[in-house]
């Protein structure tokens, strides 16, 4: 296999210029590169669905030329059908649900979409939104010279990620080896590779590494990256109140700056114990309304500028596989930029078997998504955010199916069949 896989690599300039799967070159996220290789057959790996194979030309902004857009009104008659297809238990979610398939006459329903629930791993979102501020604002100009940045600039997993039980893949290019497990203090990668664990694995240590990176970025300037030395004596001697305020304004303050309402949305504190040690933090919300505000502002290229967004919604759509809402089969097909986040508790109950996204004391699980239907040729092209507290169900099947409930009601306002999506017929 490894004599196999050295023959092979002769062909990579043919191959660099696609993504996700052969975008390894140009971005240095190493996961990307064993996974091609898994879609080649030249390593054992899971073969990727007809939806995630567009390249990285084709993962772009949708909405460049509609920076006056905003979210239109709640349509009644649209609200009505997307209420219908939560059931019984539509009092305990809230969902918005833009389609922009005809994008100069874009529909909106809602549901709740004001109600505050904690965003989970949705979070993480507002954590690249300020790492890439930081980022612009100490390097702005050139994309070139930013993504050469993100690529070469390599931090070392410090005491920020315990403790975190997300495995991320660690792929080893020139021992060809792939290590899948949490993160250990010690182990290194890119800032590309931080961000990727960060989003395609949802990794809680890799979330926390990266926004310390951003508060790192923010105060050290042109100076950034210290010296491990330097960081240790900066979270060690620095005021935990100037540490709190540091915070707010790389995070919550890349929130305001794009227009984000952070009484609706903010993420107030690290991901792991240990971050939440050191920098004092707070309580995380999001409304569906105001998630569904941030992938708009994403699509038209106003988070941060187009390259930022356009490189947050291609990690979007790298991630490791599709779960939850995007697990859905109607999706296949389809381009999906998203993220999940779920959190459960369960307590003593008589004949109730406490299970995994199946709290009966909480049960929260969100979901936000972009569709693009089919892949390359969209027909259908939509936007999905969702949160919701039911308990004792299985709230990743319930988001699945309420994912191909919502996807055959497009279809059928729009006039296609549930096979068009395949072809772009």
């Amino acid at each position: 296999m490894r004599l196999l896989l050295l023959g092979m690599l002769w062909l990579w300039p043919l191959w660099a210029i696609a993504y996700p799967i052969y975008g390894s070159e140009q971005t240095g996220i190493r996961r990307l590169e064993v996974t091609r290789f898994a879609q080649e057959g030249l390593y054992r790996g899971r073969k990727r669905l007809p939806g995630e194979l567009l390249t990285r030309e084709q993962v772009d902004l949708r909405l460049l030329e509609r920076p006056d857009l905003t979210l239109p009104p709640a349509d009644p008659a649209f609200t009505r059908e997307i209420v219908k297809l939560l059931g019984e238990h539509a009092d305990r979610y809230s969902v918005s649900v833009l389609d922009l398939t005809d994008p100069q006459h874009p529909v909106y329903a809602e549901h709740n979409g004001g109600v505050r629930r904690s965003p989970g791993s949705v979070g993480k979102l507002a954590g690249a939104l300020g790492f890439f501020q930081a980022l612009a604002d100490t390097r702005p100009g050139d994309p070139a010279q930013r993504i050469a940045f993100l690529r070469d600039t390599w931090i070392t997993a410090d005491e920020f990620i315990v403790h975190d039980h997300h495995k991320v893949r660690i792929w080893q290019p020139e021992r060809h080896t792939l290590s899948i497990r949490p993160l250990r203090i010690g182990d290194r990668g890119s800032l590309w590779d931080y961000l990727d664990w960060m989003l395609s694995a949802s990794s809680n240590a890799a979330a926390s590494m990266v926004m310390e990176q951003a508060m790192l970025m923010r105060s050290f300037g042109k100076d950034y990256p210290p010296d491990d030395e330097a960081r240790r004596r900066f979270f060690e001697d620095t005021p935990r109140r100037e540490l709190a305020r540091l915070f707010v304004e790389t995070f919550e303050g890349a929130l305001q700056r794009n227009g984000i309402d952070t009484r609706h949305f903010r993420q107030a504190s690290f991901f792991t114990r240990t971050g939440k040690q050191k920098v004092p933090g707070g309580y995380s919300y999001a409304t569906t309304r105001e998630l569904m505000n941030f992938l708009l502002k994403m699509e038209q290229g106003r988070l941060v500028d187009p390259f930022s967004s356009r490189e947050l919604k291609r990690l979007l759509y790298v991630t490791e596989r599709r779960i939850r809402y995007a697990s859905s089969p109607a999706l296949d097909h389809a381009a999906v930029y998203f993220k999940s986040g779920s959190l459960y508790a369960c307590k003593p109950e008589p004949d109730f078997v406490c299970g995994k996204y199946r709290g009966n004391r909480k049960n929260l699980m969100n979901s936000v998504a972009i569709v693009e239907a089919p892949a390359g040729e969209p027909r259908l092209y939509y936007m999905v955010t969702l949160t919701s507290n039911v308990l004792r169900r299985n709230s990743a099947v319930d988001h699945q199916t309420l994912a191909t409930r919502i996807h055959r009601l497009l279809e059928r306002r729009h006039g296609l069949g549930k096979d068009d999506h395949k072809t772009g017929r």
